[in-house]
């Protein structure tokens, strides 16, 4: 009886401890969430500005465009972009596409996604929002009951607010400057799933990590989250 007491005591107190740690833990999210806008480096903006410089200016070259775009982010926000292109094949939400990381950070990331042969998925939902600048091609997209389609053109932002989520579809081909503010490590397991229980492409994956990690650590190095 005094056993079958002990260790109904001992379940007691694992659960106390686990519901402390959580409610702590949940405590400091909705804390740090509400300033988390103090670390934010990037202006929607600006990079759609960017964008749309460089459309006008590369229309019909694609490779020029996105080497560009990185050279002028790099002006405008120096030290925080990538300039050596490196690809990786993305998949999530049963969309598939490549995307060369330019930013990775606790709270940012700034990327080129894209695909030459069309693609369509769902778009997640977030603690983030996103920000799908057109380059070259076009997004379409639609909310749950939409009867019409959305359709993004090159040089328009197509903004997918946090929680928020949308069918999605690259018609063709379709390249696009990406930018995301928010908790970005809450996004990675959607962008991981497929890869992992689908693609198994566990060298996209690693790939993915690898730059990523690189791009985080050398931020809050410079003491960017």
């Amino acid at each position: 009886m005094a056993k079958t007491e002990s260790g109904s005591q001992g379940k007691k107190s694992c659960w106390t401890k686990f519901l402390f740690v959580m409610t702590l833990l949940i405590a400091v999210f909705m804390g740090l969430d509400q300033i988390k806008e103090r670390w934010y480096i990037f202006d929607q903006n600006v990079l759609q500005q960017v964008a749309q410089k460089n459309i006008a200016l590369y229309a019909n070259d694609t490779r020029a465009m996105i080497k560009n775009i990185a050279l002028d982010l790099e002006k405008e926000y120096p030290g925080h972009i990538e300039l050596k292109e490196e690809w990786v094949f993305n998949n999530a939400g049963g969309a598939m596409g490549s995307m060369y990381i330019m930013h990775a950070s606790i709270t940012e990331y700034v990327i080129i996604f894209g695909t030459p042969v069309g693609t369509e998925g769902h778009t997640g939902r977030y603690f983030a929002d996103d920000y799908f600048i057109i380059l070259e091609g076009e997004q379409w997209a639609a909310n749950a009951g939409d009867l019409k389609r959305i359709v993004f053109k090159p040089g328009e932002m197509h903004h997918l607010a946090r929680g928020d989520a949308q069918h999605y579809k690259i018609p063709e081909h379709a390249w696009a400057l990406e930018y995301a503010r928010g908790w970005i490590p809450l996004m990675l397991p959607f962008g991981f799933f497929d890869a992992m229980f689908s693609t198994l492409d566990i060298v996209s994956v690693v790939n993915t990590v690898r730059l990523s990690a690189k791009a985080i650590v050398g931020e809050l190095l410079m003491g960017k989250i």
